[in-house]
């Protein structure tokens, strides 16, 4: 979604020496930062980041955070940092919380493609030293620890091709597990955790056929199927999945700017378009209008930059 600057406009000095004066004098121009940052690809946005350290010999990410402050510093710092890097220190910050959102982590370990969520395990152990699937089976418990640590385990074949045989068996040991009396969770974790999208895919499908009903509806209460309901639903229909996320980051009673900020700095240089359009057609009102309705200042300036909006 954001503007590539042709080899002729671009430049990662100046842009650096921009970023630097920004920060300058008595206060900080927060609006001189938003329009390089916001409209710089990834590449760019690298190639920056190594002038201004090679300039300043300062991490432009540290200049950031000491310039910047709140929901605006930590979209633009996400922003910056390289994909693998973020996710890293988006699951981390999670993991670090007392009530953690694991919708963080099912989305980086169910939607990320197999060679992404390898790279975002390899950042989080340079980072932290630890692995990923170690600190989030210290932060889970029971059911809930084998469903979350199952599938960022995973690597998944990544391909178009599925057995149906395979996802008729499996619909029919899901509707079993799930629904049956005597729950396991042991199957539930094996299929969902080792099967490719587009099996997986196929098995919902076909569930749905044999039963009438997807597979969630129905589901118990508690966090474990809250869970369980998040994993099949980033799976099935990653791009409805967003958009639901972006309508409760706007629509409740209190913003929750974390979830925006995640959605679109994420989505950005990848789906961000399709799921702009699902937005619109279940919600009558674009993305861009709800983001410039409910927020005011900089930050909603950052955000409609890489939403596009102030490039129409």
């Amino acid at each position: 979604m954001t503007t590539i600057i042709s080899p002729k406009q671009f430049s990662p000095v100046e842009d650096a020496e921009n970023i630097r004066k920004a920060c300058q004098g008595w206060g900080t121009d927060e609006k001189a930062i938003i329009s390089i940052l916001g409209h710089r690809n990834l590449f760019q946005r690298k190639l920056v980041r190594l002038a201004f350290q090679e300039i300043y010999h300062q991490d432009l990410l540290q200049q950031l955070k000491c310039e910047l402050s709140g929901n605006l510093e930590r979209a633009i710092s996400l922003w910056t940092l390289d994909p693998a890097d973020r996710d890293a220190v988006l699951a981390n910050e999670t993991l670090q919380k007392s009530d953690p959102d694991y919708r963080v982590i099912i989305e980086i370990a169910c939607i990320r493609s197999p060679e992404d969520l390898l790279a975002v395990k390899r950042a989080y152990k340079f980072r932290y030293k630890h692995s990923l699937e170690e600190d989030l089976a210290s932060s889970t418990t029971a059911d809930i620890r084998k469903l979350l640590v199952g599938v960022t385990s995973a690597y998944r074949y990544d391909g178009d091709e599925f057995d149906e045989t395979v996802a008729q068996s499996e619909a029919s040991t899901l509707h079993q597990e799930i629904h049956g009396k005597a729950f396991n969770n042991e199957e539930v974790v094996r299929i969902l955790s080792t099967r490719s999208q587009a099996q997986l895919n196929a098995t919902f499908n076909i569930y749905k056929d044999i039963y009438g009903h997807s597979i969630t509806k129905g589901f118990p209460g508690g966090d474990y199927f809250s869970t369980l309901r998040t994993v099949i639903r980033c799976i099935r229909d990653p791009k409805k999945y967003f958009a639901k996320v972006l309508r409760s980051a706007i629509n409740m009673e209190e913003t929750n700017e974390d979830a925006l900020s995640r959605v679109i700095v994420t989505r950005a240089e990848k789906d961000l378009k399709d799921i702009k359009e699902l937005y619109l057609k279940r919600n009558n009102i674009s993305v861009d209008e709800a983001v410039a309705r409910e927020w005011p200042g900089d930050y909603k300036t950052f955000i409609l930059a890489l939403l596009g909006a102030d490039q129409n």
